[in-house]
């Protein structure tokens, strides 16, 4: 995933101008700022040679996906330091948020969601680091893209997009670019009989329009609430081999661009990880030597707390495997596998305002040793996962207000190195009905991690990401578009630290308008 600062960012290419803010409408009208976050570009290696080709171009206006070929850049070889991809798209009209993926031979590569569209129209470029594919990407490949469309009389917006990849000659990171990557397209995995590492990369989302599309206010059957899941909103991401667990993860809470039924929230500055949904990504190093075996193992992943027969989670799984080039065959052995009874509590309490809270948490430690051509290799991962939340509702589910919080702390040690990640996730969000029919969303949604790592007790590597998110916006609703009168504002501080540098910018809005874009590092 390359160095502290590799991370991907949905950017536009007018950098930060010093000049006076322009000044905001009164209201929102028929158009606005292009969709823009404050994230950073994916850094590129100065000074090497590139090559760029265009992977898919496709106009989406229904369920039928694009389908071409892939064929490795001639003049960049088959070594490369990094590859990005690139999504630019155009929409306009009226449209909902829809919801994409992208895959080269198989290889789930890039899953993303779209924004809403002005009646004047927007363009909007995404771009990420997919360089841990190149084992896919150094073979003629089928290509298929789908981003799920309607278009009718009411819905006109057609998705036009283009996806192009940049190649960097060049040395990659061993550390970071696999030597074999595998989609799961069924439950069976037979893996090199030499694999030293392996890690799974699961594009967990809850969509589709249904209760799973707003899992973290689900309520128990219970409680008088439009969306019910027996065992109320928490929801753990989990991977098992042989139907033993083997990972557990909890799933970012990601709002799409009509979230919290309040579009105008979205409309320039999207939620976090909105347009660039990461895989939650496990350890299965422990189990390396279960897997060297030859045979094909049963490799599972399912979403806990969904209600039974209820669809609306997708879970496309890559396996990304390390070899040993100094051994055909790695044996070894599980050794450890502890896991705490997993607690989820959801408690109701009825009155004028409804009320529920919720707490979660689950704990998970495996490990196992390799006898690889460079000694014997011991790796122990644990992760433990918790949830905290409080939902308060009135009569009618207004007012309708969330307050959570999500945490999933990893420990990875491997020889003499230890690899510390502790990742919280916020939400703290209220939607109103008012007088006039006046909806109102004040929303705010975090993402951090800290990430530290040791080698013999002295450290090595770190990070320190904040990514927050602040919007409130207030519109009409049972109107036609033209005469919600919708205001509002939005904010994003994406600050991002390690031993490379210090990233660190702002941006805020109103009505549509791009009042600050600011730079501190």
């Amino acid at each position: 995933m390359g160095g502290v600062l590799a991370v991907s960012a949905l950017f536009t290419s007018a950098p930060p101008s010093s000049a006076a803010p322009p000044q905001p409408p009164a209201e929102f009208g028929t158009d606005w700022h292009d969709p823009v976050t404050a994230a950073p570009p994916v850094p590129r290696p100065s000074g090497a040679h590139s090559c760029e080709l265009t992977l898919a171009e496709a106009r989406f206006r229904d369920f039928t996906p694009y389908k071409g070929t892939y064929t490795p850049p001639e003049g960049c070889g088959d070594r490369w330091s990094t590859v990005v991809l690139r999504l630019d798209g155009r929409v306009k009209g009226r449209q909902y948020d829809r919801l994409g993926h992208l895959a080269i031979g198989g290889v789930e590569v890039f899953r993303t969601s779209t924004p809403q569209p002005s009646p004047d129209g927007i363009t909007w470029s995404v771009e990420t680091d997919i360089t841990r594919y190149s084992d896919t990407l150094r073979r003629p490949q089928p290509v298929e893209m789908l981003i799920g469309n309607v278009v009718d009389d009411t819905y006109t917006g057609v998705i036009d997009v283009t996806v192009t990849l940049t190649f960097y000659e060049g040395n990659h990171d061993p550390a970071n670019v696999p030597d074999r990557v595998i989609p799961l397209a069924t439950p069976s995995l037979t893996t090199p009989r030499n694999s030293e590492r392996i890690l799974a990369e699961v594009y967990a989302t809850g969509s589709g329009g249904g209760c799973e599309e707003y899992w973290y206010m689900t309520v128990p059957d219970a409680a008088p609430y439009s969306c019910r899941a027996a065992g109320g909103p928490h929801r753990e991401v989990r991977i098992s081999v042989d139907g033993r667990l083997a990972g557990i993860a909890a799933p970012f809470p990601t709002v799409w661009t009509g979230g919290w039924s309040n579009p105008f929230l979205w409309y320039v500055i999207p939620g976090p990880r909105a347009f660039d949904v990461r895989p939650v990504r496990y350890d299965l190093t422990p189990f390396a030597a279960l897997l060297n075996d030859g045979r094909p193992h049963r490799v599972e992943v399912s979403v806990a707390g969904v209600p039974a027969g209820q669809t609306g989670w997708s879970t496309p799984t890559n396996v990304l495997v390390w070899q040993d080039e100094g051994r055909e065959v790695v044996t070894g052995a599980l050794t450890r596998h502890e896991q705490s009874a997993p607690a989820n509590s959801s408690v109701y309490t009825p009155g004028t305002e409804h009320r529920l809270d919720t707490e979660a948490a689950h704990r998970l430690t495996v490990a196992g040793h390799l006898n690889t051509s460079h000694g014997r290799v011991t790796t122990t991962v644990t992760r433990a996962v918790a949830h905290t939340s409080v939902h308060r509702w009135g009569d009618g589910e207004n007012p309708d207000a969330l307050t959570a919080t999500w945490r999933d702390d990893e420990t990875v040690s491997r020889g003499g190195t230890s690899t510390r990640t502790h990742r919280t996730y916020t939400m703290d969000g209220e939607t109103t009905l008012g007088a006039g029919d006046r909806l109102r969303t004040v929303l705010t949604l975090s993402d951090r991690a800290d990430t530290l790592a040791l080698r013999n007790g002295k450290r090595t590597r770190w990070s320190r990401l904040d990514d927050t998110y602040a919007g409130d916006a207030t519109y009409t609703t049972g109107v036609p578009r033209d005469q919600r009168h919708a205001v509002g504002t939005s904010a994003e501080r994406y600050r991002l630290y390690g031993p490379g540098g210090c990233y660190d910018r702002s941006l805020r809005t109103a009505q549509g308008t791009v009042t600050e874009d600011r730079r501190r590092c």
